[in-house]
């Protein structure tokens, strides 16, 4: 069946080709002409001014850190009192490159000194909740009325950076997501005046989340995997024809039959960027519907056309290489506008037009030895395959100053607050370039591109070398943000191995030893109690409480084996009589039949107290701790013990009357919170730690709790059963007061991460450093099982 078209693919395609030729030739004249070096020379006098300082041997102040160093240059920046002027050039570029506005308009100037003043005062308070972490996020996001927003895409950001293929940099795909959702949301916000009620915001800004993931997904998704070589030729062709349907009909074709090894990988993409492109045209207005399809397939196809270039092609014109570029720099970004349904500004199009190819130029040179490495066409990477024998060739570095001289005269009236930020930003991507890759590697790729006017190549060279207070936010952001993304990676790698190793650690351990001259009733006792223990159990409490032990008091790990046990020999007995037909009644757990199931009702009971005796008596077994501590140890494990009891029998009632939210709360520490508090406490006991830091673990131990109720709660609404080694739904058969009953889905998860929040609010209370715990409470929340 054949679709209707939509959209005229060639003639709009055409029409946008037209444009871009006319700001080619306009921008090859000025590069002929070399109009730019008195312009810009001119230019550069005045702007030396403010960032050209000579330093005295003897300045005294605070050594300036690395500009890299998030923080530390955060502060410097505040203790010099350079913050400001920092902030200030850092979003008046962001509203001039992301929003297309100019700086000569009273009201942008305005925004910018407000958002300026706000963002100064969140980066120089004593936050506990840095802006950076998730539930930083979080209480930002509450504050906006949008945490559905912000939890439905952090599943999303999870479960794309599990997806991306080898080949393929996981941490690149989530900033540049990242980056896009708050180019749509500033775009939103941009859209908004004093009119707009704080119900029509929160609803505009949940939907914007929405857009810019959805927009966003393109990137990795689309444009990285067709650049990283991953898909066959075949594949290649499949899929382009797949997405240019649905760019020129409006409607995703089926997934159909897939040719090539990469299906199952294909099959999850075209599913997440089918319901992408639904949400996006469902979201559309009508008025602007056919010029975002016309947009988007500019933007596609120009990247194509790039794409199929070879290196080896020794012919590509001038236009040829760069009209591309311009239509697909302009086009990315003209294209967030019609996302969210912008009013028509043609004023701001054109800027955000003209302005597109000067950034691209400016990442093509920051990239250009990988792309070169890479076979991929670039202005920088053809021309330096072939500048020797194509003297016709626009050295792309000089296009690049012209782009800059015509945006400050011709697109923005020769602004001087524009020439300033356009300035400090070229300089510092130079500065930026030379640290990167040191100073003779930089002098050799200025030789190659330099412009051909001496006197305008010593006077970049030396304003590179000596300019001062031309670094940007966005870009300290960035590096902070990857750096962030992959530490996460790095140490939540290290913490899962470290638990796998743990796991089998403790599992070693749990084996009951049969004692001579054994009765057979005995024997059968031991025998259910080893095979309730053999079971796939996470072991979270033993490991918890190894880590704290170990980590965190410098406990011998040898003498505290006895805890370890006694742990989950205590946890193990709880789910034996949480499983029997006077409480669940389940018939599996941890991934084989129950205890009851296997011998009997009788025998399960019987063993559950076997185990809890067993457990105090590991506790006696912790030899290496005077006699007072023990004591200590065994009555707070006895009072543990009767509260989860008081928990369970709080459940069973819940299960005739209908709980309150402070009710489940409180069943919900009695039952799993408190087990986690034992985790924590009772090596602390055995560490002899003070009573302060006890409440602040007592306090994250009841929060970390109950979002893993919460947690399981959902996952028994959600979950597989593959995974989670029991089935699902056994809440409502029971008919049992859970989260997920009584507030909804979507609220428990609201509540779950509320309890995150609170739990890691908490561990900043904690004195001594103890990342684990943060750790922890990531796998609380993201476990599938």
């Amino acid at each position: 069946m054949i679709k209707e078209l939509l959209i005229n693919a060639d003639s709009c395609y055409r029409q946008a080709e037209q444009k871009a030729e006319h700001y080619f030739k306009s921008l090859y004249e000025q590069v002929e002409q070399k109009t730019y070096i008195s312009t810009l020379t001119e230019d550069i006098r005045l702007w030396k001014r403010n960032h050209i300082h000579n330093y005295s041997l003897f300045s005294r102040g605070k050594r300036k850190p690395d500009p890299r160093q998030y923080h530390p240059y955060i502060q410097w920046l505040n203790y010099t009192g350079k913050l400001d002027n920092y902030l200030n050039r850092s979003i008046s570029y962001i509203f001039m490159r992301d929003l297309g506005k100019s700086l000569d308009s009273p009201d942008t100037l305005n925004r910018i000194k407000s958002v300026v003043e706000n963002l100064k005062i969140d980066l120089t308070k004593e936050n506990k909740n840095k802006a950076f972490s998730m539930a930083g996020l979080y209480r930002l996001a509450q504050k906006e009325g949008v945490e559905s927003g912000l939890i439905w895409v952090l599943n999303k950001l999870k479960t794309v950076s599990e997806s991306i293929p080898k080949g393929m940099d996981a941490e690149q795909a989530q900033r540049k997501l990242i980056k896009i959702i708050a180019g749509v949301i500033m775009q939103e916000i941009e859209e908004m005046n004093e009119e707009t009620t704080s119900e029509e915001r929160t609803r505009r800004l949940d939907k914007a989340i929405r857009l810019g993931y959805s927009y966003g997904l393109t990137y990795p998704f689309i444009d990285d995997l067709l650049d990283a070589k991953i898909l066959s030729d075949n594949e290649e062709k499949q899929y382009t024809d797949l997405i240019r349907t649905a760019l020129t009909t409006g409607v995703v074709p089926e997934f159909g039959e897939w040719i090539g090894n990469n299906v199952e990988l294909m099959r999850y993409i075209h599913s997440e960027l089918r319901e992408a492109f639904d949400y996006i045209s469902a979201n559309q207005h009508q008025e602007t519907k056919i010029g975002f399809f016309e947009q988007s397939y500019v933007f596609f196809n120009s990247q194509e056309v790039d794409r199929v270039k070879s290196l080896s092609n020794a012919n590509y014109t001038n236009e040829g290489l760069y009209i591309p570029v311009i239509l697909k720099s302009s086009s990315s970004r003209l294209i967030v506008r019609s996302v969210i349904g912008a009013s028509e500004d043609k004023e701001l199009d054109n800027r955000t037009f003209f302005y597109g190819i000067y950034n691209q130029l400016a990442d093509d040179f920051a990239d250009m030895f990988d792309d070169l490495k890479d076979g991929a066409v670039t202005p920088y990477t053809y021309y330096l395959k072939y500048h020797e024998s194509r003297p016709d060739l626009i050295n792309p570095f000089e296009l690049y100053w012209t782009v800059i001289s015509n945006l400050i005269h011709n697109v923005y009236n020769s602004d001087r607050k524009t020439c300033e930020i356009i300035l400090d930003r070229a300089i510092n991507g130079l500065k930026r370039y030379k640290e990167r890759v040191g100073t003779k590697r930089y002098n050799e790729v200025m030789g190659i591109f330099a412009s051909g006017d001496p006197a305008f190549n010593k006077l970049i060279q030396n304003i590179v070398r000596k300019a001062d207070d031309v670094d940007f936010f966005d870009k300290l952001l960035r590096d902070h943000m990857i750096t962030i993304l992959k530490n996460e990676r790095i140490e939540k790698e290290e913490f899962m191995n470290m638990i796998k190793s743990l796991r089998h650690q403790i599992n070693d351990m749990l084996n009951i030893p049969k004692t001579e001259n054994i009765f057979l009733a005995e024997d059968q006792i031991i025998n259910a109690a080893n095979y309730s223990l053999e079971g796939e159990g996470k072991r979270l409490r033993p490991i918890l409480a190894w880590l704290m032990g170990v980590n965190a008091y410098g406990l011998n790990r040898s003498a505290i084996e006895p805890l370890l046990k006694s742990l989950e020999y205590m946890h193990t007995a709880s789910l034996i009589f949480d499983d029997l037909p006077s409480q669940d009644n389940a018939s599996t757990r941890r991934g084989r039949r129950t205890l009851h199931e296997m011998q009997s009702i009788a025998v399960a009971e019987l063993t559950g107290l076997f185990l809890t005796q067993k457990a105090v008596e590991e506790q006696t077994s912790l030899q290496q701790f005077d006699s007072d501590t023990i004591l200590k140890l065994i009555k707070y494990s006895a009072q543990t013990t009767a509260n989860m009891c008081r928990g369970q029998t709080m459940d069973l009632e819940s299960k005739r009357m209908q709980l309150t939210l402070e009710q489940l709360n409180v069943m919900c520490f009695y039952k799993t919170g408190i087990g986690f508090e034992a985790s924590l406490i009772m090596p602390a006991i055995l560490a002899k730690v003070n009573e302060g830091e006890m409440d602040a673990l007592k306090k994250f131990a009841r929060h970390a709790g109950i979002a893993f109720q919460i947690k399981d709660d959902l996952l028994d609404v959600e979950g597989d059963t593959s995974l989670l080694g029991k089935p699902i739904g056994q809440d409502a058969e029971n008919n049992s007061s859970t989260f997920v009953s009584i507030l909804g889905q979507e609220d428990a998860e609201k509540e779950m991460w509320e309890n995150y929040c609170l739990a890691m609010e908490a561990l900043q209370e904690v004195p001594r450093n103890a990342p684990f715990l943060k750790h922890l409470l990531d796998y609380i929340i993201n476990r599938d099982h």
